[in-house]
C-alpha cells in the first residue's frame, strides 16, 4: 500500500513588544532568572490583567499577512491546565472566537504555487520557561530535575494553527522558513529559534494514498530547528506506516523528538480542547479591533516574501532558484534591483550578487548599484583576481569600479590554447578520470590554468578550450 503523510503545524511566535501581554514588566532575553516579574504575571491574589495594545495591533498585522479575516469581536479565554510553568493554573488564550481566522498563505515553488490554509492566529500569553538540569543536553527527556524561570511568563505570544495541508517533511520545512521570514520582515518578532521566540509543534498522521480520511495523529512537541523538524517528521511518518502495516493502531499522544538520539519518547497522551475546560476570561472585556486600525495595518504591510519571489521571476525572467535565494534576504534583492536598474544584465547580476557578494561577506545594503553594474558589464574582460578584489571592496565608502577595470583579461583563444594543452599534458590521471565520467574535475583544470596565468584568463574561454581539448 502507498501511504500519504498528513501534516499540520502549530507555530508560536513571541512578539517583541517592550512589555508583557497583561502587565508592564519589561521583556529582556537572557536577564537573570526571575527578575522580570511582578504580582500580575506571578498571579498574586487580587491582581488584574490589562491587555497590551501594541500586541493586539501586531497580531492584526500578522493575521493580514497570513491572509486571515480579522474578527470584529474576539474573546480571551482561560485555558486550564496544571504545569510548573503556569503560575495561575491557567493560560489566558483564545479559543472559539480568536482574533484572526480562515487564512491562506502562499508558498511558491518551482512547479507552481501552493497554499497552506490557516485555521487561526490567536493572541495569548507565553508560559514561563522550564530549565531542565542534567540528563540529555538540557532536554526534558532524561533530565535530573527541572527549575522554573518566570521571566518569560506573560510574554505576548501568537499561535498560528495551519490546516493539515502539508504532505512531506520537506514541504513543512519550506513553509516554516517562509513563515519565519515573513514574521521577521513584518518587524514584530526576532523569530530566533535558539532563543525560543519561534517554536513549533507538528501534528503528523498517515493515510492510504488517495484517501480523504484523517487518521489518528501524534504531536511532535517544541521543535527548535527546521532541520530537526524535517528529521522528526520523516521519522514519525515511517514509524506510523510501520505500525499500520503490522496491523496495529497509532495512539494519539504527544512525543518529544530528541535529535541527538533520533528518538521521540512519549510525553503524555494528547489533549483535546475539552481537556482544557476553556471558558471566557471574566477579567477581560472582548476585543473589538477598530476598522481604521485594521486598514492602517493593511496599508503598512510590506511586500511579502512569497510575493517577492514571484515578482522577481516575472519582472526579471529569473529562474525560481535565483528568485528564492534573492528574496531570502531583502537587502540582497534590493541590491539586485538597484544594479539592474543601473544597466546590469539581470541573470549576470543575479549570479554575481548571490555568489560573489555573499561569499565576500559584503553588506548588500551599502553597495552602490551603479558601480556594481559596471563590474557586471566588465566581468568577462577583466582578470578574475581583479574582479574578486573589486567585489571585496564594493561595500567600502567611495568605491569606484573603474579603479579595478583597467586591466584586461586574456580572451584570445590562440594565446590560451598552449597553456590549456600544457595543463592537460601535466595531469594525465585527472584527464582519464574526467573522460571516465568525473566531470567535476573541469573546475580543477580551470583552476590550474588560472593559477598559471595569475588569474588573468577569461574563465569562459578557458572552459570552452578545455571542453574542446577533452573531447566533450
Amino acid at each position: 500500500m502507498s501511504w500519504e503523510p498528513v501534516i499540520g503545524l502549530e507555530i508560536h511566535v513571541q512578539l517583541k513588544t517592550r512589555t508583557k501581554m497583561f502587565c508592564r514588566c519589561e521583556l529582556g532575553f537572557g536577564d537573570p532568572e526571575n527578575t522580570r516579574t511582578c504580582p500580575v504575571c506571578l498571579s498574586h491574589p487580587g491582581t488584574l490583567p490589562v491587555p497590551n495594545a501594541k500586541a493586539i495591533e501586531w497580531t492584526v498585522k500578522l493575521g493580514l499577512a497570513l491572509g486571515c479575516e480579522i474578527a470584529p469581536h474576539a474573546v480571551f479565554h482561560r485555558k486550564n491546565y496544571f504545569y510548573p510553568d503556569l503560575p495561575k493554573g491557567y493560560q489566558i488564550s483564545q479559543y472559539d472566537q480568536p482574533l484572526c481566522t480562515n487564512g491562506r498563505f502562499l508558498v511558491p515553488g518551482p512547479d507552481g504555487d501552493a497554499y497552506v490554509g490557516i485555521v487561526r492566529a490567536h493572541l495569548e500569553e507565553d508560559a514561563a520557561k522550564n530549565v531542565h538540569v542534567g540528563g540529555a543536553a538540557g532536554r526534558i527527556s532524561g533530565a535530573d530535575r527541572t527549575l522554573v524561570d518566570f521571566n518569560r511568563g506573560g510574554t505576548p505570544l501568537v499561535e498560528i494553527v495551519t490546516r493539515p495541508d502539508l504532505r512531506s517533511a520537506e514541504d513543512a520545512r519550506i513553509f516554516l522558513q517562509l513563515l519565519r521570514q515573513t514574521v521577521v520582515e513584518l518587524g514584530i518578532s526576532d523569530a530566533e529559534m535558539e532563543k525560543g521566540s519561534l517554536r513549533f509543534d507538528v501534528n503528523v498522521s498517515v493515510r492510504p494514498e488517495g484517501s480523504s480520511e484523517l487518521r489518528t495523529r501524534t504531536e511532535l512537541k517544541n521543535m527548535n530547528s527546521f532541520a530537526f523538524a524535517a528529521r522528526g517528521i520523516a521519522r514519525e511518518i515511517g514509524r506510523q506506516i510501520e505500525i499500520y502495516e503490522k496491523g496495529g493502531e497509532v495512539d494519539q499522544e504527544t512525543l518529544h523528538f530528541d535529535p541527538t538520539r533520533e528518538d521521540a519518547p512519549p510525553l503524555r497522551s494528547k489533549e483535546e480542547a475539552q481537556d482544557y475546560r476553556y471558558f471566557p476570561e471574566p477579567d477581560l472585556v472582548p476585543l473589538a479591533p477598530a476598522r481604521d486600525l485594521v486598514e492602517r495595518a493593511r496599508a503598512e504591510l510590506p511586500e511579502l516574501p512569497g510575493q517577492r519571489i514571484r515578482r522577481l521571476e516575472r519582472d526579471y525572467a529569473l529562474p525560481f532558484y535565483d528568485a528564492e535565494v534573492l528574496s531570502g534576504l531583502p537587502a540582497l534583492a534590493a541590491l539586485f534591483e538597484r544594479t539592474v536598474a543601473a544597466g546590469g544584465d539581470a541573470k549576470a547580476t543575479s549570479n554575481l550578487v548571490m555568489n560573489q557578494i555573499v561569499a565576500a561577506g559584503v553588506d548588500p545594503a551599502v553597495v552602490d548599484g551603479l558601480e556594481l553594474a559596471k563590474l557586471v558589464e566588465a566581468r568577462g574582460r577583466i582578470p578574475r583576481a581583479a574582479l574578486d578584489e573589486a567585489i571585496a571592496a564594493s561595500g567600502t565608502p567611495g568605491f569606484r569600479a573603474d579603479d579595478y577595470t583597467a586591466d584586461t583579461a586574456i580572451t584570445d583563444a590562440e594565446e590560451l590554447r598552449p597553456v590549456v594543452e600544457r595543463i592537460l599534458e601535466g595531469n594525465p590521471s585527472q584527464v582519464e578520470a574526467y573522460r571516465g565520467g568525473k566531470t567535476g574535475l573541469l573546475g580543477f583544470f580551470v583552476g590550474q590554468v588560472m593559477r598559471e596565468l595569475g588569474g588573468k584568463a577569461n574563465p569562459k574561454v578557458v572552459n570552452e578550450l578545455l571542453r574542446e581539448q577533452l573531447g566533450l
